[in-house]
């Protein structure tokens, strides 16, 4: 009888093991991108495998003749998928280079074989053609961002007007650029920024600069969040605000021709960078009077909730919190929480602006939908397109600068009397004076340090330098 019971023991754990043997997928990608990067790791990542874009033991193997395999072993059911190169910022996309949904098959058990190809990485473009407007530049491929010791593209986008009226304009910061203005770089999508701007400037509107700032590929996580998340990174955070204020909005202000003060400054981003977004506006509110928040990520740490009861309101601002019924089962439920902290923080219902559309996903067709109705009403208090004439730039002579304890102002006629505004490297108003023809302005009180002075009239900057002080 006790021979009997092992013998039955041992045939079961057989049967056990051969049905596990047996209960395999193997899947055979018969071609890949050409522009695929050379000694590349391709992986599977799907609800099999808690959808880790660079598990190890889910990398595909050559078979030596221009494919490559991998075997897995997914319960009976609908398995989802993509692959990748060892992160999401390098999965797989349509055959334009666009987002593709996850690929499905119905895995009924046993031993099976799929195959097929690779089309796209996001990453890298399917050949897209270029589609950024005219009025789009890129400032620099390698941008400097010293607080993180990195180099980044910056994109910016000025007005229909921009070169010749003379006025100087809201700006809007933007992160993920290489979705906001060009198909050809887009990754997942593009949100049409420019495009819809300039429909907007041809119905009326004033105009608004928009800078938008490239993530930074596998750094992507990282430099979104200020708090780490142990399962995907994060900790960058705080030193990616810091470029854009203390780096990136110094030199916009300077190079062009801006309406520096915060009620005319914005930050926006999607997913992740509507996390950073919000973190940004919300650490340097001296700095940013709006920000638009898209499908945010809160997901990703509950210090976004933390932060935001800590810090509280400590300025009026403008917040336009965005997200879609059909994003999962977190989104919407954790956006109505920061709704709610922010309301207990001391902003107003008239500051908060909450939309959850039913048909919305977590992707770039919706953000760009949705983008011009809240860049109107994040920026409904900005100036209109009644401004005053376009008076000629340098219209303003001041000296000297580097400037000691005073600083001469000269107006040009026919200007007989103007506002002087001196900004700190944090956007910060830190003086502003109104002078006549000939007049000084005493800086006894300002720190040593680099700033910025902009002699404006009504909405016409008719002098900006980058003002240096020293005692």
């Amino acid at each position: 009888m006790y021979l009997k019971t092992i013998f039955a023991a041992f045939c079961a754990l057989f049967i056990s093991a051969t049905q596990c043997l047996l209960a395999q997928l193997t899947i055979t990608v018969t071609s890949i991108p050409a522009n695929t990067p050379d000694g590349a790791t391709i992986y599977i990542a799907g609800n099999f495998n808690g959808w880790n874009p660079g598990n190890a033991a889910n990398a595909l193997a050559p078979n030596g003749n221009g494919t490559w395999s991998v075997t897995i072993a997914p319960a009976p059911g609908l398995v989802e998928y993509k692959f990748t190169r060892g992160s999401w910022d390098t999965v797989e996309g349509n055959e334009t280079g666009g987002f593709m949904p996850n690929r499905q098959y119905n895995y009924t058990g046993g031993a099976a074989s799929i195959s097929l190809s690779i089309l796209t990485w996001e990453d890298l473009g399917g050949g897209s053609p270029h589609t950024a407007a005219d009025n789009v530049q890129v400032i620099s491929e390698d941008f400097y961002m010293p607080e993180l010791d990195r180099y980044r593209r910056i994109w910016i986008y000025l007005p229909p007007d921009y070169e010749t009226s003379g006025k100087n304009y809201p700006v809007l910061y933007l992160q993920d650029g290489q979705n906001l203005f060009d198909a050809y770089y887009s990754f997942a999508g593009e949100w049409e920024i420019d495009e819809s701007l300039n429909q907007l400037f041809a119905a009326g509107d004033y105009g608004a600069i928009a800078v938008g700032i490239d993530n930074g590929g596998s750094l992507r996580i990282d430099e979104y969040s200020p708090w780490i998340n142990t399962s995907y990174g994060g900790g960058d955070g705080d030193e990616y605000a810091e470029f854009i204020v203390n780096t990136l909005k110094p030199y916009i202000d300077t190079h062009y021709r801006t309406l520096p003060g915060r009620e005319y400054t914005g930050i926006m981003g999607s997913s992740m960078g509507g996390l950073i977004s919000l973190y940004t506006a919300m650490q340097y509110q001296q700095v940013f009077g709006k920000a638009g928040i898209f499908s945010p990520s809160f997901w990703f740490s509950d210090e976004c909730y933390t932060l935001t009861e800590t810090i509280g309101k400590q300025y009026n601002m403008r917040i336009y919190l965005l997200a879609g019924g059909m994003e999962g089962y977190s989104v919407v439920p954790d956006m109505l929480m920061m709704y709610n902290t922010l309301l207990d923080s001391g902003f107003t219902t008239d500051e908060l602006f909450y939309l959850v559309e039913p048909d919305g996903t977590h992707s770039e067709w919706f953000w760009n939908r949705e983008f011009p109705d809240a860049y109107q009403w994040l920026f409904a208090d900005s100036p209109t397109g009644s401004a005053q004439p376009a008076l000629p730039i340098n219209a303003a002579l001041v000296y000297p600068n580097p400037a000691k304890e005073l600083l001469h102002v000269q107006l040009q006629p026919p200007v007989q009397q103007a506002r002087v505004q001196i900004f700190s490297a944090q956007g910060q108003n830190v003086c502003s004076k109104v002078v006549n023809q000939s007049d000084t302005i005493f800086l006894e009180t300002l720190p040593n340090g680099i700033y910025l002075l902009q002699v404006v009239l009504d909405q016409n900057i008719l002098y900006s330098r980058k003002l240096t002080v020293i005692h």
